[in-house]
Order: C-alpha cells, then sequence, then structure tokens
C-alpha cells in the first residue's frame, strides 16, 4: 500500500528526500483535500445560515453536509451532536469551562491519566481552580499502560468526568476506552474521549463506544488546520453554556439579556471555518475510500518494521511497550539528546518530532527530558523505515566521535 501519489508535497523535484515521520504532529494533505477548498473558494464561497441569497444557501448546504458527513464518520446518531471547533484543544475547553460554569463546585474531582496531551490537563486544571474540585491522575505502568485498577479506585461519588486519551500522542497506547467508560457509567460518570490521534488510525465508533464526549482535530486526519469535532451526547451538549458568545448562535437578544439557539449552533459563534469544514468532508471521504481497517493494518506493518530496527540499537531504549499500540515509537538515546537526533535526521531529509510533545508529566514519569518520536501515515512505506535507521546510524557516528 503506497498513497504517496495522493500528496502533492511529495511530488517535490528536489534531490533531497522528504520523509515525512511527524504524522502525529499534523499530517500531510492529498489533493482532494486541497482541491475540494480551492473549488470553495473559487465557486461558492459566501457566509453561512444567515443569508437568504443563492450563494449563501449554496455555502450553507456544504457547511452542514460536512456536519452529517462528520457523524457518519464517527457513527453519532445526530447531527446536531456534533460541533464544529476549531481543533482538539478548543473542543476540550468548551466543554471544561461549561462544566465550570454549570457543574463543579468544591470538593468535586475530575479524573485524567498520567499519558494525557497538555491540552487534556491544563484546561482541567483551570476548570478545578474556578471551582475548588480536585484533579485526580490515573498513573502509567513501566509498559505504558494505564493501570485500570488504579483507576477504578479513583472513580468515586465525587468523581464529576472522566478525561482521556483513546491513543497516546506519546507512547501509541491503545487504551481500553470501552472499559473505562463501562466503569465510569456504572456510577453514572460521564466520559470525554481525545481522540485526536484515534480517528485516522483505528475504527471509531461513538455509538458502540457510548462515550458522552469525543473530540478531535482535521488537521492530524489528512484535512486542514483550524477546525476540528466535539461530538457530545444532545443531553450533555444541552446542559453545557455556550463556551463564546456572538452572532449566529443566539435566539433573542435584547439590553435586558439574551436566549441562546439549540445545538450546535448554540457553540458555533461567528462565522466558522467554512471551506476548512468542506476540507475536512473531503479528508473524511480520503479515510473511508481507503478503510481505516486497511490504514491500520498498513501502519501496524510499518509500526513492527520500526520496532525491530530500532531493536538493533544498543543504546536506544523505546518507551512504551503497549500490547494495543498505534503507529508512533517514542524513544531516547543513551547520551544523546532528543533535539540533537531530529537535528540530524533533518539533515538527511527525515522529519521526526522532538521534545515533549505536550506531555511533560509523561516525561517525567519515565525519568526523561523529552524523546524523539516517530509516527507515521498512509503516506509512509519501509523505505522510510531504511532512511530513518540510515540517519540514526549517521547520528550515532557523529557523537562517538
Amino acid at each position: 500500500m503506497n498513497h504517496q501519489s495522493d500528496f502533492p508535497i511529495f511530488k517535490s523535484s528536489s534531490d533531497q528526500p522528504f520523509v515525512w515521520l511527524d504524522s502525529a504532529a499534523s499530517s500531510q494533505k492529498p489533493a482532494c483535500v486541497i482541491a475540494a477548498m480551492t473549488d470553495y473558494y473559487e465557486n461558492h464561497h459566501a457566509n453561512i445560515h444567515r443569508g437568504v441569497h443563492a450563494q449563501s444557501l449554496r455555502a450553507t448546504q456544504k457547511y452542514e453536509n460536512a456536519r452529517v458527513r462528520a457523524q457518519k464518520f464517527i457513527n453519532a446518531s445526530d447531527p446536531r451532536e456534533i460541533i464544529f471547533v476549531r481543533g482538539t484543544t478548543e473542543a476540550i475547553n468548551l466543554v471544561a469551562a461549561g462544566f465550570a460554569h454549570s457543574q463543579l463546585k468544591q470538593g468535586d474531582e475530575i479524573i485524567v491519566s498520567e499519558m494525557e496531551h497538555h491540552s487534556n490537563i491544563v484546561p482541567w486544571q483551570m476548570a478545578c481552580k474556578q471551582t475548588g474540585a480536585t484533579l485526580r491522575v490515573i498513573p502509567v505502568t513501566d509498559e505504558g499502560e494505564l493501570d485500570i485498577a488504579a483507576y477504578q479506585k479513583l472513580l468515586t461519588e465525587k468523581t464529576r468526568l472522566v478525561a482521556i486519551a483513546h491513543v497516546s500522542n506519546v507512547l501509541g497506547t491503545i487504551n481500553p476506552v470501552s472499559d473505562i467508560i463501562r466503569m465510569a457509567h456504572e456510577k453514572n460518570i460521564p466520559v470525554l474521549l481525545d481522540g485526536a490521534q484515534a480517528v485516522s488510525h483505528i475504527p471509531v465508533d461513538v455509538t458502540e463506544l457510548d462515550c458522552d464526549f469525543y473530540v478531535f482535530s482535521g488537521h492530524k486526519m489528512y484535512g486542514p488546520t483550524g477546525i476540528g469535532v466535539l461530538y457530545g451526547k444532545a443531553e450533555r451538549l444541552t446542559k453545557l453554556p455556550p463556551f463564546q458568545t456572538g452572532g449566529g448562535q443566539i435566539r433573542e437578544v435584547s439590553f435586558s439579556g439574551s436566549t441562546f439557539a439549540d445545538i450546535p449552533q448554540k457553540f458555533e459563534a461567528g462565522t466558522p471555518a467554512i471551506a476548512e469544514a468542506v476540507g475536512l468532508h473531503a479528508a473524511m471521504d480520503y479515510i473511508d475510500s481507503i478503510g481505516v481497517e486497511n490504514i491500520f493494518a498498513h501502519e501496524q506493518m510499518l509500526l513492527k518494521k520500526t520496532s525491530q530496527a530500532l531493536s538493533e540499537f544498543s543504546d536506544l531504549r523505546i518507551l512504551g511497550r503497549a500490547h494495543h499500540k498505534s503507529a508512533v515509537i517514542s524513544f531516547v538515546i543513551h547520551h544523546v539528546h532528543a533535539h540533537d537526533i531530529a537535528t540530524i535526521l533533518d539533515q538527511s531529509g527525515v522529519a521526526v518530532r522532538a521534545g515533549h510533545h505536550c506531555a511533560m508529566p509523561l516525561m517525567q514519569r519515565f525519568g526523561v527530558p523529552a524523546t524523539t518520536r516517530v509516527s507515521f501515515g498512509i503516506y509512509n512505506t519501509e523505505a522510510d523505515i531504511e532512511a530513518l535507521v540510515l540517519g540514526l546510524k549517521q547520528a550515532l557516528e557523529i557523537f562517538q566521535k
């Protein structure tokens, strides 16, 4: 399986190879996504929802078609349960702010895990600071898996919400979210899943999962930047207050007060990212045209071969050996900083990520300041693994000297 030809960025005539192993940060964009957005701007652009002219109606239809497409992509029961946001970060902030304003009080508890991205930690810290609630943390085992026994003990009558990554952006761990949700629901506790690293790599069915909220970003799933999705069960979204206020999400405004529209408009104040929604629609079409199961199988092959190749380096340690893993590998090399490794790899045309990956508590858990992270997408091949290994050998030769 080789889909590099679908992506214009790989068609450069440069003699320098371009190996993209940083899809966990942001994926490259296929031609169909770029074309869909160009077509929108060239032929269909207008502001939406409030216009009565034909151009506005056509643009509105494209935007709302994208909402229905997102509903079907994750198998939500109703398109009203799809809220367009700027990305995963804004989606989590929306829910956290809503909980802080309407459902949290002193003594309440929010549960997150030790492997969370900062975007699924800091908003809850702020909500707790505003309300007097407390943040509880599920520990991570040496293998990079959640300690489910510890999680079960954390669930109490004080717990108001569980917010967990579906897939870790550092370890690649695919968390047992069905069990996590079931345990929480047994105590009537809602669950938010951060699906930023999941939706383009593994099948996601929010109805089957029965999660209360699910969030993800377009730019990590071959779509544009500046757009993402908050899925929420209708009854949960209805209870949350608006995150932002302004045009397009009100029912009536007077100087004595305002009332708000129903979901989803209640959470989409102002002019939305219309072209980006069109691009996201195309990205979801693209993923489904290949089949997420096929994408997963391809990436698992790359994960296995890369893990085997890296095991040949005696001073290299991979963080996270979870039984169920996505195609993400984070590693450290003794006495060589991750940034130095990434810099030398870049000189060979191999792009990887180096740093704490917005997961500083997890770095502290494993006692490292940073890691080098390799992450795969549908466009990666075995030749990319060979380029990575060659680049690492060159890096180690430099530092041995």
